[in-house]
């Protein structure tokens, strides 16, 4: 929690799309925005490096409790790619470790991209939040050290080139969670036989939430000064974070039951998988899966204990 009396806190729902400004983590973001909103409980939806911006949804109070659905979600990004140049992170905070000449053009790095698409695996890189006998990778990297990571499974859904003026290349990727895009670009360069290294990122969607629905923290600021009741107009709703799944609409004592842990049968033939659940009473309940038995069962709801 930040500093502060207990009693500076409040408990407020719902999710913030916060353009995160370069230089800051996702953790310094998240802060300034859980300070300026005085909440108790708050999370971010997918780390974005210090280098980038874009689209960081911060769950504020019950809305931590599906932001893992956010987290899981298909992102997009818009990428900046410097061609013929390689370096020790992968970006351009990097030390230059090569520097080649670049004799490529458009139509082949377009043939290159669209070699991309589709599943494939991806090694993650050393400069990563990811963990190594509870160390983080870039800890060890820093310290000079290379460990052995296993590559993981990652889908590309489309990537399109945007701008080619070389020796720079703009790229928009749209994909699977875990996806590095500092590594796209580094294994991008290898695929032109030139090297590459990412020197700009900017996400622009975290599944069906939009960068141009966000804010930015220097608005966030000024509308702080008058007090919170501005800055609560700008939350969406909690059940915003679940989107992508089909409403299911339930009676009131279908909701009752659900809450209380029950099992109801799907009557009206709906298909298995994840549904967000609403009724005309309460409004969002949260989130519930239809099993292959047809069997609608609690996946994880909205707390409604006070």
């Amino acid at each position: 929690m930040p500093r502060g009396k207990s009693g500076d806190y409040r408990d407020i729902d719902g999710i913030l799309l916060l353009d995160k400004p370069p230089g800051q983590s996702s953790n310094q973001a998240l802060q300034r925005v859980r300070g300026l909103y005085r909440a108790r409980k708050a999370g971010h939806c997918g780390s974005l490096d210090p280098l980038a911006t874009g689209l960081l949804p911060v769950c504020l109070g019950q809305a931590t409790r599906f932001s893992s659905y956010l987290l899981g979600a298909s992102k997009t990004y818009r990428a900046g790619c410097r061609l013929g140049r390689t370096t020790t992170t992968g970006d351009a905070e990097g030390e230059i470790v090569d520097d080649l000449p670049v004799a490529v053009d458009a139509d082949q790095v377009a043939r290159v991209l669209a070699g991309f698409v589709g599943s494939g695996e991806q090694v993650p890189p050393m400069y990563s939040a990811l963990k190594h006998q509870g160390r983080r990778l870039y800890e060890l990297a820093r310290e000079g050290r290379q460990v052995e990571r296993e590559a993981r499974r990652i889908e590309i859904h489309r990537l399109e080139l945007l701008n080619f003026e070389l020796p720079r290349i703009e790229f928009e990727v749209h994909c699977s969670k875990g996806t590095y895009i500092r590594t796209l670009a580094e294994d991008i360069g290898h695929a032109l036989g030139c090297g590459a290294h990412l020197d700009a990122l900017r996400r622009t969607a975290v599944d069906t939430l939009e960068l141009e629905d966000s804010v930015d923290m220097t608005r966030l600021e000024l509308l702080a000064v008058s007090g919170t009741e501005a800055l609560d107009e700008l939350l969406l709703p909690t059940s915003a974070a679940l989107e992508r799944y089909p409403e299911l609409e339930l009676a009131a004592d279908s909701a009752r039951d659900i809450r209380h842990g029950k099992r109801l049968p799907a009557t009206r033939g709906e298909a298995p998988g994840l549904y967000r659940l609403v009724s005309a009473e309460s409004g969002f309940i949260g989130l519930g899966e239809v099993s292959v038995s047809g069997e609608l069962a609690a996946k994880r709801l909205m707390n409604t204990a006070g």
